[in-house]
């Protein structure tokens, strides 16, 4: 069986748990394994607290899920100012961590996909694909 859907959310922080149950409640319906389920719960709950946080777009954005027997794949739309995932904080090679943007490295370790576009419609997009079948190993650091 497949899930798919997109909610239209407020840009305020009640809408991210909002959007997580229903997230996990698809998830949990299809049977993915506690481990998988908290994992791209808690990947989709940075990726939405980035939009409320950072965003100073319109007062909405949307969020996508698509889910099948074999991944999950989320994407989320604002239309804030975006983000260049290789400035923000803690994207570097080093080891030190700086105050903030600790959320992207760990997205990146949760899922297996993570990519941010700014498409030609001037909206801003995070697309986070975790596969559902044989689970790799959490990515901390490449």
């Amino acid at each position: 069986m497949d899930i798919a859907f997109t909610v239209t959310l407020p840009v305020d922080t009640g809408s991210v748990p909002f959007v997580r149950g229903l997230c996990r409640q698809a998830l949990e319906h299809l049977r993915v394994p506690p481990s998988v389920v908290d994992e791209v719960a808690l990947a989709l709950t940075e990726a939405c607290a980035n939009v409320v946080q950072h965003s100073g777009g319109d007062a909405r954005y949307e969020v996508g899920v698509a889910i099948d027997d074999d991944r999950c794949r989320i994407t989320v739309w604002d239309d804030g100012e975006g983000l260049d995932p290789r400035a923000a904080p803690n994207t570097a090679t080093g080891r030190e961590l700086a105050e903030g943007g600790t959320g992207l490295l760990l997205m990146k370790a949760l899922v297996d996909r993570l990519d941010f576009r700014h498409d030609p419609d001037g909206r801003h997009r995070v697309t986070l694909v975790k596969q559902l079948g044989s689970r790799p190993a959490l990515r901390l650091l490449d």
